[in-house]
């Protein structure tokens, strides 16, 4: 079995990186609820990034404790990519899972119990919540008669990326529209931002101690995981810090605060001043 490291200096570093990225990337997610809780609003969170975050997390979850625990799958992945490759899953990968799907379900519980203004989840991403986990359920039924587990966990983790692709675009565009991150935490990003760099550097020492890039491909979610996290963090860091630095937010009238106008003005109209 192709478990054994070349290097112990190597094998120290990969441990220290990837516990870097796992308190990096789960301290990450308590910024965003302690500003939901000291506001007691949610105004300036997008629902849709948590709604899709939370499918995100729950896929890869189960991709890293099947792939870490499953020896079956452990098996296919050995027999696919090679018998002295490394499981490309580390006991971090599984634990930062699980604290980040109970995370992300608090954020959402966190939206329904404090004040969000004329936000909701869009009907896109519900739909494109429904389609990711239908197919899920599709696959499974695909994967049963040939027992072809490796080929699952690769579909949900399939999702996992493509959740990850789209969870920041809500986001980014609501901070463009507002012209500010007011209400969006950038302690989030920042942490987000060491956890997907040293998750990629703990890639690569890995590789580089086995003298094979089979660990990039062969986990193909962990690299595009670390690289669109870097890209949207930088883009949320440029817009923090610089395009939006300390600026309020621009809200467009909704159809309630034209309502609300009408009234005021209706209610002027009738003052003492005015019939006088």
């Amino acid at each position: 079995m192709g478990n054994q490291w070349n290097s112990f200096p190597m094998e120290i570093t990969y441990e220290v990186f990837g516990w870097i990225a796992f308190f990096s990337w789960s301290i990450s997610f308590y910024p965003q609820v302690i500003l939901n809780f000291r506001r007691k609003s949610v105004v300036g969170l997008n629902f849709d990034f948590v709604v899709l975050n939370l499918t995100k997390h729950s896929t890869y979850l189960i991709y890293n404790a099947t792939l870490y625990f499953s020896s079956a799958v452990q098996k296919q992945y050995r027999e696919k990519y090679g018998g002295n490759e490394m499981i490309p899953v580390a006991a971090n990968d599984v634990a930062f899972s699980i604290h980040a799907v109970l995370l992300t379900a608090f954020t959402l519980f966190q939206i329904f119990i404090y004040e969000r203004g004329n936000q909701k989840v869009s009907k896109i991403s519900l739909a494109i919540v429904a389609v990711a986990w239908s197919a899920a359920a599709v696959c499974v039924f695909i994967a049963l008669p040939n027992h072809s587990w490796l080929w699952l966990i690769s579909v949900f983790n399939t999702i996992q990326v493509s959740m990850t692709v789209v969870k920041y675009i809500p986001q980014a565009f609501m901070n463009f529209y507002r012209k500010s991150t007011e209400g969006f935490s950038i302690g989030n990003i920042l942490l987000d931002f060491l956890g997907g760099v040293t998750n990629y550097g703990q890639m690569a020492v890995q590789s580089i101690d086995q003298g094979s890039w089979v660990n990039f491909y062969g986990n193909i979610g962990k690299t595009l995981l670390s690289l669109v996290s870097i890209f949207f963090d930088l883009l949320f860091i440029v817009q923090h810090y610089v395009l939006y630095r300390g600026k309020k937010p621009i809200y467009l009238p909704s159809k309630s605060d034209e309502t609300s106008k009408e009234s005021l003005l209706q209610t002027s109209d009738q003052s003492p001043d005015h019939l006088a």
